[in-house]
């Protein structure tokens, strides 16, 4: 559409034009709108909110190339949260399921930010399920995709008009199950189209957008090899080697809008795979004395808060739906 206006470009320095613009405006409704249908649907289930912390002595450490933050903490050195999962498993002492709208910061490669998809500092819907399948983590990830997108479409028409994003383009996600597919039969399609991959790593950037390319309807891929992802991911009984997880990838281009999988629990377990992948026990204290004492079986998944706006909104970078972004690389003076 021609008079609709295009996102300024962005300056680190100043945010006066990426506030007053309208489409960061409409963008940020838009946001508004996908936060209220989460909670929501999540309510409507039984779920508890929590806050989660942001710092503390140890974070996730699956984080694919990113760096971790640290902070004085009274003498102390604490990290800033790359994401909640330890406190996840650990809250479900208190309930049987809970989520939180959790802030992070990851240190990502500057050359990430050439993706569109990264930012340092954001934001995701962290969801854990006591006792849960993979499967149900999976149908309760496009529960909440679904129910955002429809509630966007249905209460927020005039920004998607304002932001030239077609409600059309969300047609086979409404009417359909999101599609599904192996990381192995991700990997034999790539390396079929020429696009090198491992298969015993996670899919590349570059795989994903392909993938994403090629789809009309958000997809999971699941069953990723053991060592492509962090320590807390369930192997599969099984099926040694492989694990219980899932990652869901957006259509159109936009790449993976969450990660999620069932969790190791088991004591010797939860060692055996930090060892595995180089992490060091000891440096894990408060969450190994809670899975020694006993800690509940679970599933469950993050989404990128600022990924689920900008595939939303059609954005061309993830920046462009975020109020005070923060890029890889770019630093504030």
């Amino acid at each position: 559409m021609s008079d609709v206006p295009t996102f300024t470009r962005l300056d680190p320095r100043n945010y006066r034009d990426h506030l007053t613009s309208d489409r960061t405006r409409a963008a940020l409704i838009v946001q508004q709108h996908v936060l209220a249908s989460v909670r929501v649907t999540l309510a409507g289930r039984g779920f508890v909110e929590l806050p989660a912390p942001l710092v503390g002595p140890v974070t996730d450490p699956g984080v694919r190339g990113a760096k971790q933050a640290d902070v004085d903490y009274y003498g102390a050195t604490y990290k800033i949260m790359t994401s909640a999962i330890l406190y996840k498993q650990a809250a479900l002492l208190a309930f049987d399921k809970i989520f939180c709208i959790a802030p992070n910061l990851r240190l990502e490669p500057p050359e990430t930010a050439a993706t569109g998809r990264h930012l340092v500092e954001f934001h995701q819907i962290d969801v854990e399920i006591a006792d849960a399948t993979r499967e149900e983590a999976m149908e309760l990830a496009q529960a909440l995709v679904t129910g955002a997108v429809a509630a966007v479409v249905r209460d927020a028409p005039a920004e998607l008009e304002r932001l030239g994003r077609d409600p059309g383009a969300f047609t086979e996600l409404l009417a359909q199950p999101f599609g599904r597919m192996t990381h192995a039969a991700a990997v034999a399609e790539l390396t079929g189209l020429g696009v090198a991959q491992s298969a015993t790593a996670e899919i590349t950037w570059e795989g994903e957008r392909v993938l994403s390319g090629k789809a009309g309807r958000p997809f999971f891929v699941t069953d990723y090899p053991k060592g492509s992802r962090g320590f807390y991911d369930r192997e599969d009984p099984r099926t040694p080697g492989m694990l219980r997880n899932f990652d869901l990838i957006a259509p159109d281009g936009f790449g993976e809008l969450a990660s999620g999988a069932e969790r190791e629990h088991e004591p010797a377990r939860i060692v055996a795979r930090m060892r595995e992948t180089g992490e060091n026990p000891a440096k894990y204290g408060w969450y190994l004395d809670l899975i020694r004492e006993g800690i509940r079986p679970s599933a469950g998944f993050g989404i990128g808060l600022e990924r689920l706006v900008r595939y939303i909104t059609g954005a061309d970078e993830v920046w462009q739906v975020c109020a005070f972004p923060k890029l890889p690389g770019e630093v504030e003076r």
